[in-house]
């Protein structure tokens, strides 16, 4: 991801919590400052899932690294 803390910022603030797979990437889909490329790895690599925060999203990240 090339803007991580730009990324990692918007998963922090911008995410409504508790979110599902589907609210996530909507919101990540809605920020402009958020590369397309990095929009399309994070949609194909999120998990299924509902998190209760960012820390939930990392950390099911984290192995697709």
């Amino acid at each position: 991801m090339s803007n991580l803390a730009t990324e990692l910022g918007h998963l922090k603030h911008d995410v409504q919590y508790p979110a599902n797979k589907k609210a996530v990437v909507a919101a990540c889909n809605n920020m402009s400052d958020y590369p397309m490329e990095d929009r399309d790895w994070f949609m194909k690599n999120l998990p299924e899932g509902t998190y209760k925060g960012p820390d939930d999203v990392l950390k099911a990240l984290l192995g697709k690294l």
